[in-house]
């Protein structure tokens, strides 16, 4: 388990002062990226659009280019404005298998000021049952540290 206080101060000394979404994503999807051995791939999806996710900064192997919120764990995220938590990627009805290697999946909603829906971050694990509520809730707090003000 990362160490989530060390994480949060790290990442709110990296993104001090820092406005711009695209920024901040590519700093936090590294920081979270190597936080655990655990994240085989670590990223953003932006909504660039209604109802359409898009790839932002990740980390890790190539990733699915749209996904709609209609479709798989990162469309559940956006569509519920709720945090994903999935054991097995296979037993997830209309999972969208960007990589073959994922087997756990957790996506967290990323919310800007006034609840406005940014995007998601989306981590896979190549490992089944790879995260815990506790990754979740901690992780929601960093976002909402980072985004919560834009």
């Amino acid at each position: 388990m990362p160490d989530y206080d060390a994480l949060a101060a790290s990442i709110a000394a990296l993104t001090h002062g820092e406005t711009d979404e695209v920024a901040l994503m590519a700093t936090l999807a590294c920081e979270i990226h190597h936080a655990s051995d655990r994240f085989d791939w670590t990223g953003f999806y932006r909504v660039t659009e209604p109802e359409t996710l898009k790839i932002g900064p990740y980390q890790g192997g190539h990733g699915c280019l749209v996904i709609p919120f209609s479709r798989g764990v990162c469309g559940a995220a956006a569509r519920s404005g709720k945090m994903q938590l999935v054991p097995d990627v296979d037993a997830f009805p209309g999972h969208i298998a960007c990589a073959s290697s994922t087997r756990s999946e957790l996506v967290l909603p990323v919310f800007g000021a006034g609840q406005r829906l940014i995007g998601v971050l989306d981590i896979d694990s190549n490992r089944p049952d790879a995260f815990t509520a506790r990754d979740g809730e901690a992780l929601a707090a960093i976002l909402h540290d980072v985004f919560g003000g834009l």
